[in-house]
């Protein structure tokens, strides 16, 4: 049996993880090209950077047998944790790769830094929508004409914060926001 596994994605994975995000939002059916040219253009190697300057983990590498085959991108927000994107490269669509990127992503977020977890889905996005209740989302809100003119549900599932303080998300320092800078310059 495959080894089932996750690590904050290293710079060969960002790589990996950048190329197959850039394919599944091409090849997503929910989504409209407005949309899709959207999240091309904000999900580039620097914003992925940028989440890990944050925390590592805000770019997950799920992996089987050490080796990528998914991918988790996180931010954290006003004291939640929101689930930018979530999925399995195509290679390992017929594994239990998703079911093991649900679990861990929680076992690792719920660590009293945050009220919840939460994430936008496209209300025709059913197998989305049921693996998140099968591990404890529910739905919270119907936006309607949210993003695009497109419908979204609100999934959610509860955390236990125990820390007095909050993530200040995107702040950067000087030093960071230079290398973010340079690497928008530079097209990363």
């Amino acid at each position: 049996m495959p080894e089932l596994g996750y690590r904050a994605a290293t710079a060969s994975d960002l790589d990996l993880i950048h190329h197959e995000l850039m394919a599944v939002i091409d090849e997503f059916p929910f989504y409209n090209e407005a949309f899709k040219a959207h999240e091309k253009r904000r999900m580039t190697l620097g914003f992925l950077r940028s989440l890990q300057r944050i925390d590592p983990f805000h770019v997950i590498a799920l992996t089987v047998d050490g080796e990528p085959g998914g991918g988790l991108i996180s931010g954290p927000d006003l004291g939640a944790i929101f689930r930018y994107w979530s999925w399995i490269f195509p290679s390992h669509r017929q594994t239990r790769l998703g079911l093991h990127g649900m679990r861990i992503f929680d076992e690792h977020w719920d660590n009293g830094r945050f009220h919840k977890a939460f994430t936008w889905v496209r209300p025709e996005n059913e197998v989305a929508l049921a693996l998140l209740r099968r591990y404890g989302y529910e739905q919270t809100a119907y936006l309607r004409q949210q993003v695009f003119g497109q419908d979204y549900v609100v999934m959610e599932k509860y955390y236990t914060k125990v820390t007095d303080d909050y993530d200040d998300g995107m702040v950067m320092g000087r030093i960071a926001r230079f290398k973010a800078r340079v690497d928008m310059l530079i097209g990363r």
